[in-house]
């Protein structure tokens, strides 16, 4: 009996796990390092990364350049700039998102892609 219990944990623990990583789309792309972006943005410029965030505020709207949003992630706020190829995508304050992105010149953070998580 005890066994029967141990194996069912562990498939259960194995199932949370397996779950946990297919849930993230972009599983196979870095993390932002969020600390090194903060100190020096320019040091990331051109590489892309994941990132994992709470959508924070709308900050700005450009039907040329696209929104621009805070978002939390790891305990920092960071904004991301979200092309207008992405409009059709429904974006609010509190929603978790996965990110692509890229950091393009002087470390703006532009989506690449959009995932809701």
């Amino acid at each position: 009996m005890l066994i029967a219990v141990i194996l069912v944990l562990a498939a259960l623990g194995g199932g949370y796990f397996l779950f946990g990583r297919a849930s993230d789309p972009f599983r196979g792309i870095s993390p932002l390092p969020v600390q090194d972006y903060l100190q020096n943005s320019n040091s990331l410029r051109g590489n892309s990364y994941k990132l994992d965030a709470v959508i924070g505020q709308s900050l700005q709207w450009s039907p040329t350049i696209g929104r621009l949003f805070s978002v939390e992630a790891n305990g920092e706020v960071l904004p991301i700039l979200v092309p207008p190829k992405f409009n059709s995508v429904n974006i609010e304050k509190g929603q978790r998102f996965f990110f692509l992105i890229k950091v393009e010149d002087h470390g703006i953070l532009s989506a690449e892609d959009v995932k809701k998580s």
